[in-house]
């Protein structure tokens, strides 16, 4: 591995990091703490680029040591004289932490992870010694407390690193390639590639809003934050339906001259940020212009058209609200207070797909890895073996929730080697030379390097396994002592619960991506099924929330599957689907006692064909029958008086027409005659 030039930030990331661990481990060395490097690994544990994430962090980690110290407090009094049953309440103890961790997809997840592992952190150690467990528990929390308040000080006074420009730029980011999508589909330049990892990257502002509220600068924002990301998730189906729209016309040779001008009039406007408005006024009366109207408005043509006009509407309204949010965002506290008043109104309920399944096994695997490696520690005698369980603890939980955490265990076991080496470097060669603490920081200098990686997430874990095991295993204590037989009898025990928790993964969770992403399918199949056959709710305001969830997570996971498996969804596809069967169901009420029939028939069809898929577990082609139901309630959507409702209805059978027939040719009950053209008037 070649590890990279650090930027001058991540050296001022590094420098005020080392600062922060050099303070922590000075102050618990002055007041006689027993563990003072616990001090200074914490610092590197919670140390972040951003200030308010470190601050986040820093209580978390708090928080979390604090219920592992209960923990250890209460179990080792109790069971020490059983240590098959205090290795089960160990186990169970880690495995639950775990799960309750897993549900929570927020940096607060750390709390529950870290309760998990932490307590036999603290509690195997002293069982040979149980009266100490209270004293170790006290300690352990000081000392990790100490060093997450250094952490935490230095980083907000020195050159605070707000959270708030990085969501901003990652925004703007965001949103230069939605805009740059629509702009392909609009020149047909399409390079084709699946847009899914924006549904992943919007996972991913998840984690700075959450940071936004421990930042001093943007406090007072997330809610704003929060409707930003909601309004930036809507732009994904939109975009998509209007990809779909402009691809029908041409396939049926139907797209009036001028389309093509009036969507990249509409692209360009977007490019300029949103803050003409008098050119989206201007655009709101082209695209009415255009709008289909007398008999052309009941051809099939027409329809596709005035969907596609529809798109481009919510297309500026939404565009529009996000330029306001972003400016809300950006001013942090000195935003207006007033409340905003929203163009675009439907947005998707925040709702997260669990594969409740896959993390309790993962959980459960967790614990009983934990809880065989306790048994070969019972039963081998082996004076060090709590590194052995400890090790396993903390290296399958920190990767329970990948779906190959066999290969980050073996990184991180080999990693830890590295470190237990250059932690023997230290201890027998550089330390016996060190006889005061300024020259004992002189020694650690090299972390300066090693914490400008912390600072790109494709190193973090190697500088964060270097930083806290050296600190760790180097054992700093007011006197220098080192024994080579118990260091490295402890640290081989360390290492073996490496390799132990490796061993275990490959054996019980050789399945990967592939399983994971299947069940991803399937529960969109069942949430399809349950919104075409239930009655209107919540669950249908959930239900866009949850489906742009699993496609984000479905993302990462479609490039590693076989050419079959991964044609098994179209995500997009499957959400668009979902919300015209809302729609339909929203103005069902507005529209004629037959066509209601028709479409209630319809849509119990479609709830049938889905619910077979997830049962089956395999991809099911629409037959003929639901074709031609759609058709019907197409050509009399059609036939009745263009209201408002109406409209809607007929934008979204034609959604879904063209979601679960693409490739079919258009409904020959509403034949096209050749394309008009019409005229718009230039900006």
């Amino acid at each position: 591995m070649s590890f990279p030039r650090p930027t001058a930030r991540e050296w001022l990331f590094s420098a005020k990091t080392f600062v922060a661990a050099m303070l922590a481990l000075y102050i618990a060395l002055a007041c006689g703490l027993p563990r003072p490097y616990w001090a200074m690994a914490a610092v590197y544990v919670v140390a972040n680029p951003l200030s308010g994430a470190t601050r986040s962090k820093a209580l978390y980690r708090a928080l979390g040591t604090a219920l592992g110290a209960c923990g250890a407090v209460l179990l080792v009094p109790l069971l020490v004289n059983a240590p098959v049953l205090l290795s089960l309440a160990v186990s169970i103890w880690t495995g639950t932490f775990l799960f309750v961790s897993l549900l929570d997809r927020t940096p607060r997840s750390y709390v529950f992870m870290l309760a998990g592992y932490s307590l036999p952190l603290i509690a195997l150690p002293t069982v040979g010694d149980p009266g100490t467990v209270f004293d170790i528990a006290v300690a352990r929390t000081l000392e990790i407390t100490l060093g997450i308040v250094c952490a935490s000080v230095v980083h907000t006074i020195v050159l605070p690193a707000p959270a708030g420009p990085v969501f901003g730029q990652s925004v703007a980011r965001w949103k230069g390639e939605a805009a740059g999508w629509l702009a392909e589909i609009l020149s047909d330049a399409e390079a084709g590639g699946s847009r899914l990892r924006l549904a992943a990257e919007l996972r991913g502002l998840d984690l700075l809003i959450s940071h936004l509220a421990y930042d001093v600068a943007a406090r007072g924002t997330v809610r704003r934050a929060r409707d930003l990301q909601s309004r930036l998730a809507m732009l994904l189906p939109i975009i998509s339906s209007l990809r779909d729209r402009t691809f029908a016309l041409k396939a049926a040779e139907a797209e009036p001259e001028g389309y093509r001008e009036l969507g990249r009039a509409l692209a360009a406007w977007m490019g300029k940020g949103a803050s003409d408005e008098a050119g989206a006024e201007t655009l709101r009366q082209r695209i009415a212009s255009a709008e289909p109207a007398g008999e052309e408005a009941q051809r099939w043509s027409g329809l596709v058209m005035s969907s596609a006009l529809s798109r481009m509407r919510d297309l500026l309204d939404l565009w529009q609200d996000i330029a306001v949010l972003e400016e809300r965002v950006s001013l942090g506290r000195h935003a207006s207070r007033s409340t905003v008043a929203f163009r675009f109104r439907t947005v998707f309920d925040r709702a997260r797909h669990y594969d409740y399944g896959i993390l309790a096994f993962s959980a459960a695997s967790v614990a009983l890895a934990s809880f065989l490696a306790s048994l070969v520690w019972i039963f081998t005698g082996w004076t060090e073996g709590a590194g052995l369980v400890i090790m396993t603890a903390v290296g399958a939980s920190f990767f329970a929730a990948v779906d190959d955490p066999a290969t980050q265990i073996k990184s991180f076991t080999i990693w830890l080697v590295v470190a237990t080496l250059a932690s023997a470097l230290y201890l027998f060669a550089i330390l016996p030379a060190v006889h005061s603490f300024e020259m004992l920081v002189v020694a650690f200098l090299p972390f300066l390097y090693v914490g400008t990686l912390v600072a790109r997430p494709q190193y973090t874990l190697v500088a964060l396994l270097m930083a806290v095991n050296v600190a760790s295993l180097v054992g700093i204590q007011e006197t220098y002592s080192a024994d080579f037989s118990t260091f490295a009898n402890s640290n081989l025990a360390s290492i073996a619960g490496g390799f132990f928790g490796l061993a275990f993964t490959l054996l019980t969770r050789p399945f990967g991506a592939a399983l994971a992403a299947r069940r991803l399918v399937r529960s969109s199949w069942r949430d399809l099924a349950a919104i075409a056959s239930g009655a209107s709710g919540r669950a249908d305001r959930r239900f866009a929330g949850r489906m742009l969830d699993r496609a984000g997570q479905l993302a990462p996971r479609l490039p590693l599957l076989p050419g079959d498996q991964a044609a098994l969804s179209d995500p997009l596809a499957e959400l668009r689907l979902g919300l015209n069967l809302v729609e339909l169901k929203r103005v069902r009420g507005g529209l004629s006692e037959e066509l209601r029939a028709e479409i209630d028939a319809l849509m119990a069809a479609v709830g049938r064909l889905f619910s077979k898929a997830a049962a089956e577990n395999r991809a099911l082609a629409p037959d003929a029958d639901l074709l031609s139901r759609v058709d019907l309630c197409l050509e009399r959507a059609a036939a009745e008086p263009g209201e408002a409702g109406v409209q809607a209805a007929r934008h979204a059978l034609v959604g879904m027409r063209r979601a679960l027939f693409s490739g079919q040719e258009p409904p020959k009950e509403l034949a096209d005659e050749p394309a008009r053209s019409f005229a718009v008037a230039a900006e």
